[in-house]
């Protein structure tokens, strides 16, 4: 049956006296019930005066009318009264231009929105009611939402804007940007991109941005402020969705004052190069006149100096009978002088190479490197009783030759200051050391020992606490001592005994060693 022919039907069965209904118009009027409770909204069919001829369930708890039941009732009074007023007048000016209206209205006290469709028909009305409450919060959330975007897009500090990909146009710009360009934003909504770039460079640097999404798209670029004036500025570009549509959200910093500060750092940077490439020139040519130096001590000076020390020792062995007291004095100051000078350019020979020597590392056993050297110096002082302590063996991972060299200069100083001694007493060994991975090694002796005020000086050069004519020596056997221990990333340093005495200290820290030999040499 037709929507008209129900109407007609529905509105004869309402102006009929109250009578039994036939069985069949019975059925039909429960048919045309459950047809409406099948709708997924509600629905109210009103007659041509807008009375309310019938509704579904859905319909009913949708209007929250205190009316109760509404067949019969005026489809406006059926509403609340705030409701009605507020939308009656313009749904009937609408229907009747346009044969449907729409409207929604909220229930306070459900919180509920519910929306509102009036359709004219040949014979009355239909009303569709649909709780729209589901889109009107998320709505109102994605209106808070865009309006927290955009207060904190006005507040940000650095400079942004925003444009349609499409058309190039502004679309918004902050407090930031204004401040930057030095133009009101409301003379910038709605103009092209291109007022921020010189002429003919937006067009070109928005090309090569990607197409479609994309974020974190960098490009250092000249953009100019509305006087005219041109600034160097980094541009981060990223793809979004503003007021539900795309845009491209653009952010500036200005890095001219950064670049010129880079360009002075690189032209500081290229000063310094250039002073250190000519310090190292310097320094260059200073070593090859100290190797030119030492060369001349090795060769030209100990040349001479073997000639007076021969001549010396032949005097000694021919004229010695001959010469008083006092000659022979002077000849015993002359061969101590020589021998002196010669230790003297051996050490110096042996400081100055140092620096230039490469590491390398093996496991080397010191008992029979320390044997051999205090042998050597029992062999020039046979008259000597020196008693030396040392375990059975001595292992420590070091450059052998650099450690034969310090040790060689740490007994010859324990053998020259227990010479007055008449039982001196070397000993050599290993103590733990501060860090579990350093090998200690400590030379002690029983000799004069030294003023513990002046322990910081003992390993620098030429810094001598005892006179050369009761100690003779060149000054510069703990210095090596002090840079053969720095070489192997170590220290060195000395304590002494109230009673006399003295302890040298040599740390080496353990590494891997580079070569192991066969047998200690």
């Amino acid at each position: 049956m037709k929507f008209t022919r129900w109407l007609s039907w529905l509105t004869h069965r309402t102006r009929r006296p109250a009578a039994r209904l036939p069985s069949a118009q019975s059925i039909a009027e429960d048919a045309f019930q459950a047809a409406l409770e099948l709708a997924a909204d509600g629905v109210i069919l009103l007659d041509g005066s807008g009375r309310v001829l019938a509704l579904n369930s859905h319909a009913q708890a949708l209007m929250h009318s205190g009316l109760g039941a509404l067949q019969g009732v005026d489809f406006w009074e059926a509403l609340p009264e705030a409701i009605t007023d507020r939308h009656r007048g313009a749904a009937e000016l609408a229907l009747r231009s346009d044969s449907r209206s729409s409207f929604v209205s909220h229930y306070a006290f459900e919180d509920q929105w519910v929306e509102y469709q009036l359709r004219q028909q040949a014979d009355g009305m239909i009303v569709n009611l649909r709780d729209v409450s589901a889109e009107h919060h998320a709505l109102r959330s994605l209106r808070e939402s865009e309006a927290g975007q955009k207060t904190l897009f006005d507040a940000h500090p650095v400079a942004m804007w925003l444009y349609d990909p499409a058309s190039r146009r502004l679309l918004a710009a902050n407090q930031a940007s204004a401040a930057l360009y030095g133009q009101p934003l409301e003379d910038a909504a709605g103009r092209s991109v291109e007022i921020f770039f010189p002429d003919g460079q937006g067009a070109a640097l928005l090309d090569s941005l990607p197409a479609g999404d994309f974020h974190g798209e960098m490009r250092l670029c000249t953009q100019k402020k509305t006087d005219g004036e041109r600034m160097l500025v980094e541009l981060v570009c990223a793809s979004i969705h503003w007021q539900l549509r795309p845009a491209v959200l653009v952010s500036v910093v200005d890095v001219g004052a950064r670049h010129l500060a880079d360009a002075q750092l690189r032209q500081r940077n290229d000063e310094l190069e250039l002073g250190m490439a000519q310090s190292t020139l310097q320094a260059q040519s200073s070593r090859k006149e100290l190797e030119t130096f030492l060369y001349a001590m090795s060769h030209d000076l100990k040349a001479p100096l073997h000639v007076v020390s021969g001549f010396a020792r032949t005097l000694a062995e021919r004229y010695s009978p001959v010469l008083d007291q006092q000659g022979q004095h002077f000849l015993e100051r002359i061969q101590a002088s020589t021998r002196q000078l010669a230790k003297l350019i051996d050490d110096l020979r042996t400081l100055s190479y140092l620096p230039r020597v490469t590491l390398v590392l093996e496991t080397v056993d010191l008992v029979p490197v320390c044997q051999r050297l205090l042998d050597e110096l029992g062999k020039r002082e046979p008259e000597r009783q020196v008693l030396v302590e040392m375990p059975a063996e001595l292992l420590v991972t070091c450059d052998k030759h650099l450690l034969v060299t310090a040790l060689s200069c740490l007994l010859d100083n324990a053998w020259k200051f227990t010479s007055r001694k008449e039982q001196g007493w070397i000993k050599v060994g290993l103590v733990p050391g501060s860090d579990p991975g350093d090998a200690v090694i400590c030379v002690s002796d029983n000799g004069v020992g030294f003023d513990a005020a002046y322990a910081q000086k003992l390993f620098t050069a030429f810094q001598r606490l005892h006179s050369t004519a009761d100690f003779p020596g060149s000054g510069l056997g703990l210095a090596i001592v002090q840079r053969v221990a720095q070489l192997h990333g170590g220290q060195a340093w000395g304590v002494t005994a109230n009673q006399g005495g003295a302890s040298f200290f040599l740390s080496l820290p353990q590494v891997a060693a580079t070569h192991v030999p066969d047998a200690p040499a």
